[in-house]
């Protein structure tokens, strides 16, 4: 995929390392960007358009691309989490782009742009073609919602992940239909297969820990007295592998105005967000320690 993306861009008329950094950035939905104004600087639909389906490609779980390449098609298209994953940006896409219609002189300018921020924000790649920050108030809210449920397990892309968003919102209408038939008994499943309450209790304790995490490091980055959006949209950046956030950390504005300590943290949620919280909280545990 990582190939077949370089090849394209080179077909678009994009230089040899421009193209080879831009699908590396794209493939580890890193979004190193070369140039200060991002993939803006390639002025073309073409371009951006061809980023923008590889950046949701690769979100995707890798295990559906798997099923594929053996022929497996209906366990593929059966994939739970990838259609929740296309529905939220197929969503996201149509409000934003009516929301933000008035901003460009034509309807597929709005479209173009709006695809490619929902598909640079959900898997948490980065890149930007515009100032997003000066859209209206709704698109930036659904943004900032994307930044937090992030791509689908097994994909490269950060964030909360669309899995353990499908297993909370089950979770939910289970507790629902309990409530309303307290004599029945609910099983959680997807795909067929049915989900291990320790499945659930460690999407549980996972949602707990993110809450708490980015909680306080809102807290402590509030320190520095930047506005609220700036501050939650910073630990969201972070925490969630994004890149840019709203505010003092839009996409045309930088990280360098905060303080040592807020960069500490956000350093820290950087790293705690990549590797799914836990890892780097051991390194807090006393008898992490005294095991070594």
């Amino acid at each position: 995929m990582t190939v077949l993306q370089m090849i394209l861009l080179l077909i678009g008329g994009m230089p040899l390392f421009d193209s080879l950094a831009t699908s590396f950035g794209t493939a580890g939905t890193g979004g190193f960007g070369i140039w200060n104004d991002s993939i803006a600087h390639y002025n073309s639909y073409y371009l951006q358009g061809v980023i923008t389906v590889f950046m949701i490609l690769f979100g995707v779980n890798f295990n559906v691309y798997y099923l594929l390449s053996i022929r497996k098609w209906k366990e593929a298209l059966q994939c739970d989490e990838a259609r929740v994953y296309f529905g939220i940006i197929a969503c996201s896409i149509l409000v934003i782009t009516i929301n933000i219609r008035a901003m460009f002189p034509t309807l597929f300018d709005a479209f173009h742009h709006a695809a490619f921020q929902v598909g640079t924000i959900i898997t948490t790649t980065g890149f930007s073609t515009v100032d997003f920050d000066q859209w209206p108030e709704l698109s930036k809210t659904i943004l900032v919602g994307l930044m937090l449920v992030g791509a689908c397990a097994g994909s490269t892309g950060g964030g909360m992940k669309v899995s353990r968003f499908i297993i909370w919102f089950k979770e939910i209408r289970k507790e629902i239909a309990s409530l309303l038939h307290p004599r029945s008994v609910k099983v959680l499943k997807t795909e067929g297969k049915v989900i291990e309450p320790s499945v659930v209790s460690s999407v549980n304790a996972y949602f707990i820990t993110y809450f708490f995490l980015y909680a306080a490091s809102v807290l402590i980055v509030s320190l520095d007295n930047f506005d609220f959006v700036s501050n939650f949209t910073a630990v969201a950046a972070t925490l969630n592998n994004i890149g840019p956030g709203l505010g003092a950390v839009g996409p045309t504005c930088n990280f360098g105005g905060f303080s040592i300590l807020s960069k500490l943290v956000l350093m820290f949620d950087m790293l705690a967000g990549r590797l799914e919280l836990f890892p780097m909280l051991l390194l807090f545990s006393p008898s992490t320690w005294k095991k070594i």
